[in-house]
């Protein structure tokens, strides 16, 4: 297990999105840039619950920026085995259907563009959304939504670290 050490009152009082990044920089820090080898070893020592939270943030962190992100990011994620299915596993976890359905509503959407117009996942470009008018104004009603249900995906990840604390943290010192 790959625990985070954190003060009691950090745990408390950290905001669900920091708190969520604080339980899983060291992970990304032994990851970050390495092989696929190695990310999938140190993910296998998680525990369930660093698992999805390691996949909703690969996703999160990569994609939040702007409408292009999202896109390539989402783009991207499907043409990297294992990933897609770990993402959607993660936020399932969590129980958060509501990004669940935005994010199998992109994948749909992106499919069949794709499907329209005979290009592979790997054609991906944050650009194809200056040369696409109906594709960026899709993206952008879907980005916003993601923007305001991730707001609520960070609080039920929050309110799953604070119920389960020995999943993530050890707490060290006094309060």
């Amino acid at each position: 297990m790959n625990l985070v050490a954190m003060k009691q009152k950090d745990l408390d009082t950290l905001n669900d999105e920091r708190l969520g990044w604080a339980c899983m920089e060291p992970t990304f820090q032994q990851i970050r840039g390495k092989s696929p080898s190695i990310k999938s070893e140190v993910i296998s020592k998680l525990t369930n619950g660093q698992k999805a939270l390691c996949m909703f943030r690969v996703m999160y962190d990569h994609s939040r920026n702007s409408e292009g992100e999202y896109y390539a990011w989402i783009s991207y994620l499907q043409d990297l085995p294992g990933y897609w299915t770990g993402v959607m596993g993660g936020i399932r976890f969590f129980g958060d259907d509501p990004m669940i359905l935005l994010l199998q509503e992109t994948k749909a959407f992106l499919e069949e563009r794709n499907n329209r117009l005979g290009v592979q996942w790997v054609d991906a470009a944050i650009t194809d959304l200056d040369r696409d008018p109906e594709l960026l104004r899709e993206i952008n009603d879907l980005f916003e939504r993601f923007q305001n249900i991730a707001a609520d995906s960070h609080r039920l990840i929050g309110d799953y670290i604070r119920s389960h604390p020995l999943e993530f943290v050890e707490i060290e010192g006094s309060y």
